[in-house]
């Protein structure tokens, strides 16, 4: 899939269905970027069958999934549930964790609900590092926390790459 097809298909699709606020150019930049960063656009599951499923890469447990249908805040909760009855998904973990594997829109509008949980603003547009420390804080991505120095940078590297992708891909 390209960043392209990503943005105009699932991506618009799982806006659509969330509150107006929730869209817009910085929402698109940092789920197309954190899509790169975590499958490359290519895997939906962890290295073909680890614990993490979607371009996402969210897992059963972690804050995507389990986290935002338990979500203390009652409207994020609600907007979880929902998207999982338009999807036609039963909204428990195993449901949804098994779903996000091929269901891109309902893995999309997860993607958004779990950036929104975090209490500061999406990142201004162009600010790559905002939007890695963003990311850093809401994904937590086990590789970068385990990682080695050089492993951290190379991450790093990677995210600079994939932010600019799709800032590119959202303001041409």
């Amino acid at each position: 899939m390209t960043p392209r097809e990503l943005r105009c298909g699932p991506v618009a699709e799982a806006l659509a269905l969330l509150p107006a606020p929730m869209s817009g150019a910085q929402a698109e930049t940092m789920l197309l970027a954190i899509a790169m960063q975590e499958s490359e656009l290519r895997y939906r599951r962890q290295h073909g069958n680890g614990p993490a499923r979607s371009l996402w890469q969210a897992e059963r447990g972690g804050g995507m999934v389990s986290g935002l249908l338990r979500y203390h805040d009652h409207r994020v909760r609600d907007l979880a549930v929902g998207l999982c009855a338009v999807r036609g998904v039963s909204p428990d973990a195993m449901s949804v964790w098994t779903a996000i594997e091929h269901d891109d829109v309902l893995a999309a509008g997860l993607a958004r609900l779990l950036l929104w949980t975090d209490p500061a603003r999406l990142p201004r547009l162009g600010d790559e590092e905002g939007a890695w420390q963003f990311y850093l804080r809401t994904w937590r991505p086990g590789a970068f926390d385990r990682g080695t120095p050089a492993q951290r940078t190379e991450l790093r590297q990677k995210w600079a790459r994939n932010y600019a992708k799709a800032s590119s891909e959202v303001q041409p």
